[in-house]
């Protein structure tokens, strides 16, 4: 069954647990992740992030994950992860995604609110869930050593002020985190304080 994220972020908060989200970039690899949760008996965030748009296009990312969403058994959130564009988030809301994520984090602060906020009042006009990014996650191959990362920390201050003005349903922050292969590093230190 496919919903969107925002009951199921919840219940992980209140339960204490997590959920995955893998990126699938066919038919296969949808169906083994949604195969995988339902044996599991778990909720799923099936994602979709903007840069696999080279590997298959937004339409038929849509198409794959609604046809495999709808069909399961367990919970299902088809989700645009990482959108860096206004036009191609609206237009994965307008193609079934139930969840979007915007990453404008390189942008300045208020330009990223700026265009969080009209990606929320764009989604959630349609029963969307909106994700942002605010801090900037490093990325694996530009994560060596944690001192001289690209990864900056999320401010709390900064995190509240977005939410208030935005309105966004999740926020993706840095505590330390990084994205993919970490090389020459065992793994990210995270900030559990932060």
């Amino acid at each position: 069954m496919i919903v969107n994220s925002k009951e199921l972020l919840q219940n992980a908060k209140s339960g204490k647990y997590c959920i995955l989200a893998p990126d699938y970039v066919d038919l296969d690899s949808a169906k083994t992740f949604v195969n995988t949760a339902e044996k599991a008996g778990k909720p799923i965030i099936l994602s979709f992030a903007q840069v696999l748009n080279d590997v298959i296009a937004l339409d038929e990312a849509a198409a794959v994950g609604r046809f495999v969403a709808e069909r399961a058994s367990i919970p299902v959130v088809l989700h645009l992860d990482h959108g860096e564009d206004i036009d191609y988030i609206k237009k994965a809301v307008e193609s079934g995604f139930t969840s979007v994520m915007i990453d404008a984090s390189m942008k300045s602060f208020e330009e990223n609110v700026r265009e969080t906020k009209e990606i929320v009042e764009f989604s959630h006009s349609r029963g969307v869930t909106v994700e942002a990014e605010i801090g900037h996650v490093g990325r694996g191959e530009n994560y060596t050593d944690y001192q001289n990362s690209d990864s900056v920390y999320t401010e709390v201050e900064e995190a509240v002020e977005f939410w208030n003005r935005t309105g966004v349903d999740s926020l993706a922050v840095s505590i330390g985190t990084a994205h993919g292969i970490y090389k020459g590093m065992e793994k990210p230190a995270l900030n559990y304080e932060r």
